[in-house]
């Protein structure tokens, strides 16, 4: 097979995958209409953002793609964040489930150090820098009421072990994640003191353990000296073996 073949191979997967990860980012989009994916397009040029592109949300994907997401967005859903039952609300946090429910198609992969930036300057910022795919959103069928692009890093060869040798004395923030939920804003003003929120995950599985937002672990929340702490029971990544090995 020829590299050509296999590139236009790869192009065709990387495009499917953002078709569908647009899906699951535009049903959480808070429009006033429910929002359907359009054509995916690969041209920067050709991307087809809302007539009156309001604001955009850009932020780094980590774990098994890298790479750059942005969610650009129209006036009438940053006005409808300014003007929430709850006051107003940041438009990277409230559009952050919706990245999130992006990258959870793409497989083990984290949002991280989202923000937000003027709508052009983002669109932008995806320029050659790697395999790149914008999905507009639309609403009625017809009005492009957000867009969902995507820049993602294909995996290269992998990295020698001196890479991670230089690492191993640094300091990185770990944090044990049991587990997450989604709510709409009415059952946020419906909580109550005393009220128990249910998690996504069992009471028996396993707990996340995220090194600087990454995936690299799974284990069981055990209670040392009144302390909670984490047992490994398994290691996710590639990288978080290479770490844990003597040099």
């Amino acid at each position: 097979m020829t590299a050509s073949v296999e590139h236009s191979q790869a192009s065709e997967t990387v495009i499917a995958v953002v078709a569908s990860a647009a899906g699951a980012a535009a049903a959480l989009v808070p429009a006033t209409a429910q929002l359907v994916p359009g054509s995916p397009v690969s041209d920067p040029d050709a991307v087809l953002v809302p007539a009156q592109a309001a604001a955009a949300v850009i932020a780094r994907l980590s774990g098994e793609v890298s790479g750059d997401v942005v969610l650009v967005v129209s006036a009438e859903v940053v006005d409808a964040l300014a003007n929430s039952p709850v006051g107003r609300m940041d438009v990277a946090a409230a559009l952050r489930p919706a990245l999130e429910a992006a990258a959870a198609t793409l497989g083990r992969v984290r949002v991280d150090s989202e923000r937000t930036e003027d709508p052009d300057t983002a669109m932008d910022g995806l320029r050659d820098k790697g395999t790149f795919v914008a999905v507009p959103l639309l609403a009625g069928g017809a009005t492009v009421e957000a867009t969902f692009a995507l820049q993602v890093t294909l995996p290269g060869p992998r990295a020698q072990r001196g890479s991670l040798d230089l690492l191993r004395h640094v300091a990185m923030e770990v944090t044990v994640e049991i587990g997450r939920t989604r709510m709409t804003v009415g059952e946020l003003l419906s909580l109550h003191p005393g009220e128990v929120v249910e998690l996504d995950r069992a009471a028996s599985a396993p707990a996340d353990l995220l090194v600087n937002g990454t995936l690299i672990a799974r284990g069981e929340v055990v209670v040392v000296d009144e302390d909670f702490g984490l047992r490994i029971s398994e290691i996710v990544t590639d990288a978080a073996t290479e770490i844990g090995q003597p040099a």
